[in-house]
């Protein structure tokens, strides 16, 4: 049934579950897996987004931002995701799933559909952290733009109610 599962990940717990049903679902179906990690500050634990010129801008006394020290941490948030991603690959190619991932730097929803467009998939996994009311409308949910804009079959998962403490 599906041949192109992408599985959307993140650098939390959910990411492992999302994982973990992903690759029960290519193994199951005999797919092709994609690990896809967005680079965003859309994204829990993330540093904050700067934006390109940010060394440029007067910053008044006092409110200076440390460009040099979110470099470091971006780098590292950078690094360790895409480790993250590395192991997880190799775990499934190890078990006879073709495997492949990307990390992007981008909008998390925008970029996960445009990938799964690209690439061809027939099923997004994603998680869901269980936002609602005013924190969904104000910080956003992925899962909700990519439920609405995805071009194929999209499984949502939710997040224990653990997890919602975390």
């Amino acid at each position: 049934m599906y041949k192109k599962i992408l599985a959307a990940m993140d650098h939390s717990p959910m990411g492992q579950t999302v994982f973990d049903r992903a690759l029960s679902l290519a193994k199951t179906n005999q797919a092709d897996l994609m690990l896809l990690h967005v680079l965003s500050g859309e994204e829990e634990n993330s540093p904050l987004p700067m934006p390109a010129l940010a060394g440029e801008v007067y910053w008044a006394p006092g409110a200076e931002v440390d460009l040099e020290r979110w470099h470091e941490q971006w780098a590292r948030y950078e690094s360790e995701c895409l480790e993250t991603l590395q192991t997880f690959a190799s775990k499934a190619n190890q078990i006879g799933v073709t495997t492949e991932f990307r990390q992007v730097a981008g909008s998390s929803g925008r970029t996960i559909c445009q990938i799964a467009r690209t690439w061809g998939a027939n099923l997004i996994v994603i998680g869901n952290r269980g936002r609602s009311g005013l924190s969904e409308l104000v910080l956003g949910s992925v899962s909700n733009y990519v439920l609405h804009h995805a071009p194929c079959s999209v499984l949502i998962l939710k997040s224990s109610s653990e997890e919602n403490t975390e």
